[in-house]
């Protein structure tokens, strides 16, 4: 049930927004400050479970009913949140806020499950992976997150892997256009084999752009040009952590060109792994990400730590506050990076 923290950010958001005022920044000083004290504080965990323990975990469906109530607590968060900014009169400062607010839930709770659950192979369960992306703008992410980055990771075909000394903010901007254009290379060479029509309903990339563009046209509906103003721009919070998170897991890490051309395999050296506790939990295991590429169809709740893999120092919070300030992050990570990646 340690799970449930994962709650943690869209209840202190939204308590926030419900106050408003300068507890609007609830979520931002929870998140990006709180969080990375505690980290501080608390032990690192590298225990891993025993194969009976790992047997009972992933027969126990409370851990996917924890990830599936995320999707009406993040339209619950969207909703209000709107209600919220076109009844009330709000200051220019509490807009920003609130823009912040929502926009770490949109990126924790929304795009964050909906990374596991697109890794899932239950329809249901894509399906809600797909309709946490919505929010976000980030449809097509189900496309070259699956297709694209875990195959090129750690590569130049990577779009959403960061270069040793490449700055977060180039980093931005080569993932979020790299990865939309790249989903609909996947998606066109995807119709080509199988022979799909481009209106196929197997067209992922056709489908997402509809629908992204009626979730638009349905919040403008019901809350006019300011309403779809701000739903824009805590979708852009929300897709720019997922980014910054990627930025962090992959950065300067890369695999060997082999003499046939071809990359090495995907190992547990190839993406930068946390043990610390709370980053662990609130994101569902993502901070064990080495194990995650090593073997991308494992579910959250048995996730593994591997010795090999190249360990950040601090906690995903932490980091991403960290890479912010990218004099900071070059200080204390490019040291880590190992040379012969370099």
């Amino acid at each position: 049930m340690k799970y449930l923290w994962a709650y943690s950010i869209p209840l202190v958001g939204l308590l926030g927004i419900y106050f408003g005022g300068v507890w609007m920044y609830a979520a931002l000083v929870f998140a990006f400050v709180l969080i990375p004290i505690l980290e501080l504080l608390l032990p690192i965990d590298v225990r891993n479970y025993d194969e009976s323990t790992k047997e009972e975990r992933l027969k126990n469906k409370i851990f996917d009913t924890l990830l599936y109530l995320n999707v009406p607590i993040v339209y619950f968060a969207l909703l209000f949140s709107l209600h919220k900014f076109t009844s009330s009169n709000l200051t220019q400062s509490e807009l920003i806020g609130m823009t912040l607010s929502l926009g770490i839930i949109l990126g924790s709770n929304g795009i964050n499950v909906a990374h596991e659950l697109g890794h899932r192979t239950s329809f249901i369960e894509k399906i809600l992976g797909k309709i946490l992306l919505i929010p976000s703008h980030y449809t097509h992410f189900f496309i070259e997150h699956n297709h694209g980055h875990h195959l090129h990771v750690a590569t130049p075909e990577d779009p959403s892997t960061a270069k040793f000394n490449q700055n977060l903010y180039a980093f931005w901007l080569q993932s979020v256009i790299g990865t939309y254009t790249k989903a609909w290379k996947i998606q066109l060479k995807l119709n080509d084999v199988e022979h799909r029509s481009f209106f196929s309903f197997k067209n992922d990339m056709f489908w997402f752009t509809i629908i992204q563009v009626s979730y638009l046209g349905f919040i403008y509906f019901l809350f006019g040009f300011h309403g779809l103003l701000f739903a824009t721009l805590a979708g852009i919070v929300g897709f720019l952590l997922l980014e910054t998170i990627n930025y962090i897991e992959h950065y300067g890490l890369k695999r060997n060109l082999l003499d046939s051309g071809r990359y090495e395999r995907v190992s547990e050296k190839h993406s930068w792994n946390s043990n610390h506790i709370l980053g662990r939990i609130m994101l569902y295991e993502l901070t064990r990400h080495s194990d995650h590429h090593y073997k991308s169809q494992k579910k959250y709740q048995i996730l593994e730590y591997h010795d090999v893999s190249p360990q950040l120092p601090f906690g995903y919070p932490t980091s991403m506050v960290l890479s912010f300030v990218p004099p900071l992050w070059f200080a204390v990570m490019n040291k880590r990076i190992p040379a012969e990646m370099r």
